[in-house]
């Protein structure tokens, strides 16, 4: 199906995806990952140690409640972190060399700050998931004026963490219709930001059963690799960065 854009060029047509598209874009990634894993590991690294102070500036200020909101959003900025391992993969496709300069400029984007608008966006997502969790939290924690870990286990702890958590989901998987192939895009095409966006909400659309099942399987997999102090993320989320690439190659298809 052709998409709508803004930008007065041709229109990407959207592809119908299969599960085996699934499972081939990540046999794709695992192999972007083996061939330059300096790339992976710096890019995750970075996630990892930004997680890390986040939860040890949490912890030390006894704010342990406040684990739970950060853990669960802070996914919404990877995104962002993968987009050097978008561009690592387009390389790779193309045969082009890879080189330290030319991949984190990946981050410039093409010089019009496509890119950057869409880190702006990402960041002010995570920003207003804060806020909703601020506001479940002060719901809450009014009666019992406190934040331990024993609160969080009690029955009215439960309920907060059930709220917060169907809250949570929803935000996300707007979210993640929003970015699973705009940010790819603007790595892949001089294109703007809301075309870019327009095409990612089609492709979720047009293939809704296929990415619901990868949005579970990134959910899943970035929830398990955070539970050792955020270290399987190293793997995971190169893996899955490189992935998403593949599968976007794979649902949009732009004329030429």
């Amino acid at each position: 199906m052709a998409v709508a854009g803004t930008s007065g060029k041709r229109a990407p047509t959207i592809a119908a995806l299969t599960l085996d598209d699934l499972k081939s874009a990540l046999a794709a990634g695992w192999a972007d990952y083996r061939a330059a894993p300096q790339f992976g590991i710096f890019f995750a690294g970075i996630y990892v140690a930004a997680g890390m102070a986040l939860g040890w500036a949490l912890f030390t200020r006894s704010a342990v409640a406040w684990l739970v909101p950060a853990a669960a959003g802070f996914p919404l900025l990877a995104p962002f972190c993968a987009v050097g391992l978008y561009d690592v993969s387009r390389r790779r496709e193309a045969g082009l060399p890879l080189a330290w300069g030319p991949v984190l400029g990946a981050l410039r984007g093409r010089g019009d700050e496509q890119i950057l608008s869409m880190g702006v966006i990402i960041f002010v997502a995570f920003g207003f998931w804060l806020m909703i969790a601020h506001a479940i939290f002060a719901i809450f924690l009014s009666d019992s004026g406190t934040e331990s870990l024993a609160f969080l286990m009690s029955g009215t702890g439960i309920a907060m963490l059930a709220v917060g958590s169907a809250v949570g989901a929803c935000l996300a998987l707007a979210f993640y219709a929003v970015t699973v192939v705009s940010l790819p895009m603007l790595v892949d095409r001089d294109v703007d930001f809301m075309t870019a966006i327009i095409t990612s909400l089609a492709c979720v659309r047009d293939n809704g059963r296929v990415l619901l099942v990868w949005a579970m399987l990134i959910a899943a997999t970035l929830f398990l690799a955070m539970l050792p102090a955020f270290l399987g993320l190293l793997l995971a989320l190169p893996i899955l960065g490189h992935a998403t690439w593949h599968l976007y190659r794979r649902a949009v298809r732009h004329p030429d």
